[in-house]
């Protein structure tokens, strides 16, 4: 495995550009972002039925066939077929959390409902963090065909093109740096655009909500600031910006008065509060609007798109990110996600006062701070040892490749102490040795907008180990959440066990590493289960 640090130089040369052996790799040499590459008798899993693509060598066999090199011995064509994967980074999770609860409640999400990169950026990781505001690179993997306890089979009859020993798992791991307590930290001037419709009023909503706020507002600085905005029908400006410092009381009041009326108008209610966002926007801050809704519009536009399109300059020109924060037994949440990805910034989804203090205390800096704007991440891979891949997830954040390095093009906004993966299943050339791919993040300092870089490569012999025996027991967990959120969307990967073998990886895993968040994993893939038997 190889780690890079991080490091502030601009414009480094990237080995994504020119790999092993001379093959020059080009940004647009696809019309997409690539994100996978396999054999056009295999669909990769995907359950929306999308048409296959074809084999990176165009199915004429491995990279040495006949004609693929000049009398010097050099190879002289450049691959007919993308090997770039390009996404913006995500840091949601709403999907992990509310499928747990539809889970324990006796339902089960819809296809849709499951997006695998937030089952996998739910866990804790094993990065190394860098020591400025950069990110840290971490790639390493390992062979998902095997392990201490001898082979474990892909369980699903459309697994067959996933079976065999050239398949690898290739993680890409990214982290930034934690706030330290101790440090100063910008100002934050928050909005908080709140549902008080009809349907909030069923329990675990408006009333999680204000019990949330309630917890926020006593953990701010007296020098943050916020607003509150409600909506319903129509929205309304209940308190414009306002300093904390000598007015924590006055917030609380606001707060407390909050009641459900009738039907839920998410358009004026993000409207409004970008208006008054921008009103109160404070220079030096960390100027954000936090959306706490369950997103079920039946008023006016209902489009992410639609919604979004009216504070576009405000997002452009100000700087103010969108924070959703989703509640609800029935949860909009494909809209509050495309709300979030649209107004550079990320969800979460609260069920428990137990998990709304881990949001608003625990992880409050990674909310209210930023450490990179329009962060993508590129992943390019050697065509001489790699002959297929797929990106598990990530398909609603494909990037074009020619659009990695064009900074006007919207990426993902990371905060402090976040960590960001991306999993990748990788068939590897028969006998293949050497460079198997090198990871690039490109990022936005938020004061400045400078743009940054770091990279860190992978060799074969990094993915040999066996995946149930790595080093790594966080490899282990990602794999896992990978597999659950493959079975539940209908999808597959190479090596994956049955929902009763993987329960039982999960719970060992979180006896090794005593986190009790693994244990709940373990939970709910019982509880699907469970539902797959009813």
């Amino acid at each position: 495995m190889f780690r890079a640090g991080v490091g502030s130089r601009m414009g480094r040369t990237v080995a994504a550009a020119v790999l092993a052996g001379g093959v020059l790799l080009t940004a647009g040499c696809g019309s997409g972002s690539g994100n996978r590459a396999t054999d056009a008798s295999y669909d990769g899993g995907r359950p929306d039925g999308a048409p296959a693509p074809v084999l990176p060598d165009g199915g004429k066999g491995g990279p040495n066939r006949e004609g693929d090199e000049s009398a010097e011995g050099k190879r002289d064509f450049a691959p007919p077929a993308d090997y770039l994967s390009t996404f913006a980074l995500d840091v949601d999770t709403a999907s992990y959390d509310y499928t747990r609860r539809l889970l324990k409640e006796g339902g089960t999400p819809t296809p849709g409902q499951v997006r695998p990169e937030e089952f996998i950026n739910s866990f804790r990781q094993d990065y190394p963090r860098p020591k400025d505001n950069g990110f840290s690179v971490t790639v390493d993997g390992a062979r998902p065909n095997g392990g201490a306890d001898g082979e474990i089979k892909a369980s699903r009859p459309d697994s067959a093109e996933y079976e065999g020993e050239d398949w690898a798992l290739v993680r890409v791991g990214l982290s930034t740096r934690p706030t330290d307590p101790e440090a100063d930290r910008p100002p934050a001037a928050l909005t908080f655009v709140i549902d008080i419709s009809g349907s909030m009023a069923e329990r675990g909503r408006l009333d999680l909500v204000k019990r949330s706020l309630g917890t926020l507002t006593d953990q701010l600085r007296g020098s943050d600031s916020v607003a509150v905005v409600t909506f319903s029908g129509e929205a309304e400006t209940r308190l414009p910006m306002t300093r904390l410092d000598g007015n924590r009381d006055r917030i609380h009041s606001v707060i407390d008065e909050l009641e459900p009326t009738d039907s839920t108008n998410v358009e004026a209610g993000v409207t409004t509060g970008y208006d008054e966002a921008v009103e109160g926007r404070r220079t030096g801050a960390t100027n954000r609007v936090v959306l706490l809704s369950d997103a079920l519009a039946n008023t006016g536009e209902t489009e992410a798109e639609a919604i979004l399109e009216r504070i576009e300059d405000a997002r452009r020109d100000h700087g103010i990110t969108l924070f959703g924060v989703g509640v609800g037994s029935s949860f909009g949440d494909e809209l509050m996600e495309r709300l979030a990805d649209k107004g550079d910034g990320h969800t979460t989804y609260v069920s428990t006062d137990e998990k709304a203090r881990k949001v608003f205390v625990d992880q409050l800096p990674r909310h209210v701070e930023l450490r990179a704007r329009d962060a993508k991440a590129q992943v390019a891979f050697d065509p001489q040892t790699v002959k297929q891949f797929r990106l598990i997830g990530y398909e609603n954040r494909e990037v074009a490749d020619e659009d990695f390095r064009d900074d006007r093009v919207d990426g993902g906004e990371v905060g402090p102490g976040h960590t960001v993966t991306a999993l990748y299943a990788v068939r590897l050339r028969d006998g293949a040795s050497g460079h198997v791919a090198t990871a690039t993040v490109r990022w936005l300092d938020p004061k400045t907008r400078a743009p940054h870089e770091e990279s860190g490569s992978i060799e074969t012999d990094a993915v040999e180990g066996a995946l149930w025996g790595a080093p790594s027991e966080r490899l282990q967990i990602t794999a896992v959440a990978a597999y659950f959120a493959e079975s539940l969307r209908g999808g597959s990967m190479p090596g994956a066990p049955g929902l009763a073998a993987l329960e039982d990886r999960a719970r060992a895993l979180a006896e090794v590493t005593e986190d009790s968040a693994v244990g709940e994993l373990a939970d709910a893939i019982d509880q699907a289960q469970r539902r797959s038997r009813d």
